[in-house]
């Protein structure tokens, strides 16, 4: 059952990187995957309990106890720690906690600084699987309806192409100066710099030369800028009372642009309509490979909340983490301003392949794209022979290039040829993106400025992945010429 759940849940690189009918080294896939298919579970037998035909409730009763004994392992397994700087200096956090509670918010979590993390939750009692750490109501929730009803909406409308979530960040850029504004306590929280990848300065970039982060950062920049230009000074100029200028600089706009990245969630509501929002108290919540909650998207139509559900127990003056998604860390650079502290299975290198001879595979359906990916391949269980810790689709397809010289019958040897050919590309495929990513930084990082540090360890990260390539493309050669010199031996009859 587990075993089917876990499958059930891979998305498209889980799937991609999936070694035969085995899990990773650890006995799964990726800690979000095997939460979710455990909770799955949980979620199917407690809708059995809800069956008045079924008749062995005690048994189902039992593979509930026994489930939820696994989530507790698994947690237990994979705590992690947070030191709490300080939980008693968050004024303006607090603030916002008793406007909460003023609004509905039934909260079970408390804010403060944690070390590499700056402002995080902690729960303040003991979580356990499906209870409820924040629940906040829709009144309280930050969504187009509160800029629907305000004097920006009717000149926004008028403005040809421009979409729902371009007008919440206009709205946001002058609500936040509001003193009336009904989430001033929530605005008053938020920093004056957000620091994601957006707003990396010139070092920074020059810092991440050779990598692909670089061209992801100047392309988002690009297009925030052709954004802001197509709308300022026209807006200022011709509603200069709703736009007044000094609220709408480009600074302001890459603010308001990092707030709704960082911050916003895609919320579906009671009546179907899924709308960008900002949750206040809920933005305290940091992401984890190995998060507590990991579905929190909907309003349940009941109690018309949104309710944060764990997945998993949290102990009182725990850490309480979210999933922000299965998000690569040039991703999370950008938007987000961090990299997550473990080992990000979503780090992958992307290679444009052709892929049409990939259209038969049966381990991977790539006809509907040409993209193949690698990562590091310490995620591997299998460096054997003909694996290497390599994902089989991208092996695969370069055995199926050369299917003209190569076919199910040919001899061993032929095939152990192919196989170091093969190796030999990758290895330099990959040695050219090592030479691109340059040589090691040597300055000390604690003299470095934010922006610089990031990209650095970005780049260190880039360095370890096509390192693990290259050593195992070098370890597979071995292995490959071992055998063929086992195999030559052999046809010629000599006994080593």
């Amino acid at each position: 059952m587990l075993q089917i759940s876990r499958i059930m849940h891979l998305d498209e690189a889980e799937l991609y990187f999936r070694e035969d009918d085995s899990c990773s080294p650890m006995g799964y896939y990726t800690q979000k995957n095997e939460l979710e298919a455990l909770n799955s579970m949980v979620s199917l037998v407690n809708s059995s309990f809800l069956d008045d035909t079924c008749s062995h409730k005690d048994v189902m009763q039992d593979l509930r106890e026994a489930i939820m004994q696994l989530i507790c392992d698994f947690g237990d397994k994979n705590i992690t720690d947070a030191t709490v700087i300080n939980s008693q200096n968050c004024d303006k956090e607090n603030y916002l906690l008793r406007w909460g509670e003023k609004s509905g918010v039934k909260n079970r979590l408390q804010i403060a600084h944690i070390k590499g993390f700056g402002r995080g939750a902690i729960a303040v009692t003991d979580l356990k699987v499906g209870d409820v750490a924040l629940e906040i109501p829709v009144s309280a929730i930050i969504s187009e309806d509160a800029m629907k009803n305000t004097d920006m909406f009717p000149a926004l409308e008028k403005v040809d192409g421009i979409s729902t979530e371009t007008m919440l960040l206009l709205w946001s850029m002058k609500e936040r100066y509001n003193s009336s504004s009904t989430f001033k306590d929530y605005f008053d929280t938020l920093p004056e710099e957000f620091n994601t990848g957006l707003s990396f300065g010139i070092n920074a970039i020059v810092a991440l030369d050779g990598t692909l982060l670089l061209e992801e950062l100047i392309q988002a920049k690009e297009h925030l800028r052709n954004q802001y230009d197509e709308l300022f000074p026209a807006l200022c100029e011709d509603h200069p009372d709703i736009f007044p200028p000094e609220l709408y600089t480009w600074e302001q706009f890459l603010w308001a642009c990092e707030l709704w990245y960082s911050n916003s969630m895609k919320i579906q509501f009671a009546d179907g309509a899924l709308k960008t929002c900002l949750i206040p108290i809920a933005g305290f919540l940091n992401h984890s490979l190995y998060p507590h909650i990991t579905q929190y998207g909907k309003v349940d139509s009941a109690t018309n909340t949104l309710k944060f559900r764990m997945s998993r127990p949290c102990h009182a003056g725990e850490q309480c983490y979210l999933s922000y998604g299965n998000f690569s860390s040039s991703h999370l650079i950008t938007f987000y301003g961090f990299m997550p502290q473990m080992d990000n299975p979503y780090d992958v290198i992307e290679l444009d392949i052709d892929g049409s001879q990939d259209v038969c595979s049966d381990e991977f359906d790539a006809s509907s794209g040409t993209t193949h990916m690698v990562r590091g391949t310490w995620f591997s269980d299998n460096h054997s022979i003909f694996h290497y810790g390599l994902p089989a689709p991208l092996l695969n397809h370069f055995r199926r290039a050369r299917e003209d010289i190569l076919d199910a019958d040919s001899p061993l040897l032929e095939k152990l040829k192919i196989e170091i050919e093969i190796l030999e590309d990758l290895s330099s495929t990959f040695s050219g993106m090592m030479e691109n990513l340059g040589e090691v930084d040597s300055e000390s990082r604690e003299n470095m400025d934010w922006d610089v540090k990031l990209a650095e360890e970005y780049k260190n990260l880039q360095r370890r992945i096509i390192s693990s390539i290259l050593s195992s493309c070098y370890a597979g050669r071995k292995l490959v010429e071992d055998e063929l010199c086992k195999s030559m031996a052999k046809d010629d009859g000599s006994p080593f």
